[in-house]
C-alpha cells in the first residue's frame, strides 16, 4: 500500500475523525462549528484536524480570525485509489476462480 493511503487509512480508524470528514464533506467549516456538531471538546477536535492534515485528508487555511478546514481532494483519492486496486485485485482472482468452476475441463487442457 502507498504511504499516503497508509497514513491515510490509519488517520481513518477513529470514528470522531470518519466523522469529522462527513462533516466537511459538507463544505469548510471551523473547529468551533465542527465541534458544534460533534460530542467532544474543541480540543479534541483540534488534536483530530491535526491528524487529519497529517494524513493529507484535510487542509486548512485562514478566514478572518479563524482558520477554515476542507477535504482534501488528494488525499481523498489516494484513499479511493488504493480500494479500486484491491478491489480490482480480488474481483480479478473471483473472475478466474469463477471460469475454473464452471469449465473445470480448461485446467486439464492446459
Amino acid at each position: 500500500m502507498g504511504e499516503p493511503a497508509h497514513v491515510a487509512l490509519e488517520a481513518l480508524g477513529d470514528p470522531n475523525r470518519r466523522a469529522i470528514l462527513e462533516i466537511l464533506a459538507g463544505g469548510p467549516s471551523s473547529v468551533q462549528g465542527i465541534a458544534d456538531r460533534l460530542p467532544i471538546s474543541r480540543p479534541a477536535v483540534s488534536r483530530h484536524l491535526r491528524l487529519l492534515k497529517e494524513a493529507e485528508l484535510v487542509a486548512d487555511h485562514p478566514h478572518g480570525t479563524q482558520r477554515r478546514y476542507e477535504l482534501r481532494a488528494e488525499g481523498v483519492e489516494a484513499v479511493r485509489a488504493y480500494f479500486a486496486q484491491v478491489w480490482g485485485e480480488a474481483a480479478a482472482r473471483f473472475t478466474l476462480t469463477a471460469e475454473n468452476l464452471e469449465n473445470p475441463d480448461a485446467q486439464e487442457g492446459a
